[in-house]
């Protein structure tokens, strides 16, 4: 398995050991665009692989603070109590850089920005750019993806089309 993910199209693809398309998602990369250094909100490039996969066994919607299930399951109602709240929901993605120097080590290291692919409230859009740096998806299909790829997926960001 390997996942593609490309921010000039918005999309996430999951491609099987021989190359071929499996499924094709909508993502939400960041909103300030391409980058690798910390602070910057910005989603990073290269190649990467999947660190840790988190909220196994969890219900749809589990609302996740530093990587922990907080108990909670997000509403519009519980949004409204949190305004302006990052909602990592569902299931994380934790990736991790292989590239020493770019998105490995130092202020470029992607696992220490802590950047996922994770869930996203249904009421934000997917398909343009909009989060912090991580990758976003819808529930539904961020637990498609879960249970399809192991930890060690290597996961490629794409900045420019495909």
């Amino acid at each position: 398995m390997k996942i593609n993910i490309y921010i000039h199209t918005q999309q996430l693809e999951l491609l099987d050991d021989a190359g071929c398309l499996l499924r094709r998602y909508a993502v939400s990369t960041a909103l300030k665009g391409a980058g690798e250094v910390s602070g910057s909100f910005c989603t990073p490039r290269g190649r990467h692989i999947i660190r840790a996969k988190i909220g196994a066994g969890c219900p749809e919607n589990t609302v996740f603070v530093r990587r922990r299930p907080t108990g909670e399951i997000y509403t519009q109602e519980l949004a409204a109590h949190f305004p302006g709240r990052d909602w990592i929901l569902t299931r994380i993605l934790w990736l991790s850089g292989c590239e020493a120097g770019f998105n490995r080590h130092g202020a470029n290291d992607t696992m220490r920005r802590y950047i996922y692919i994770h869930g996203t409230p249904d009421s934000e859009a997917v398909g343009w750019p909009g989060s912090h740096g991580c990758i976003r998806m819808r529930n539904t299909d961020l637990l498609e993806l879960f249970d399809a790829v192991p930890v060690g997926t290597v996961v490629e960001i794409i900045e420019g089309c495909l």
